[in-house]
């Protein structure tokens, strides 16, 4: 079964701190605590043939501090995972993506991130609704494993939730 790993964004700057929200960085604790919970998945043996990010600065460096630590793994920016993306549409994109991966029952995708969508998201790839029960915390990670039927809703297997103070 593939694995979907749905990493929030580190600590960011404060919010109203920024014209356009967008924009709003990660804080240098933000970028060490993230290293810290990246370094600590890649030690457990963690690993990505593709992370996906939301363009926000804040989940686009986030995105980068773990290609760092994962030996340069691919990023590609979706528009779906900005805040109040579309999850059909976001499915449609990544089902293309695995029909194009060379061994799709061992893929490993990691997207990164906005709460309370990716929790909301997990719900729905598990659950086929929002129960508003997972949540994310910053810099934090859920893994489920999805069935290669592309019927990717009501179908996953959460295997992984971890907030970040587990990791540090």
């Amino acid at each position: 079964m593939p694995s979907l790993y749905l990493i929030r964004h580190g600590i960011a700057e404060e919010r109203g701190t920024y014209a356009d929200d967008t924009q709003r960085p990660l804080t240098d604790e933000g970028r060490k605590k993230t290293k810290q919970v990246a370094k600590r998945l890649y030690d457990l043996g963690l690993r990505f043939d593709l992370l996906q990010t939301s363009p926000l600065v804040r989940a686009q460096q986030t995105a980068d501090v773990f290609a760092n630590v994962f030996d340069a793994c691919p990023i590609q920016q979706s528009d779906e995972l900005a805040p109040e993306g579309n999850l059909q549409t976001w499915l449609g994109s990544i089902s293309k993506w695995m029909d194009q991966h060379p061994q799709p029952a061992k893929a490993s995708l990691g997207i990164i991130g906005h709460e309370p969508d990716l929790s909301d998201w997990a719900e729905m790839l598990i659950w086929g609704e929002s129960r508003g029960v997972l949540v994310l915390k910053k810099a934090g990670i859920i893994g489920l494993s999805i069935p290669e039927t592309h019927s990717w809703t009501n179908n996953g297997i959460l295997f992984l939730s971890i907030p970040p103070k587990l990791l540090i």
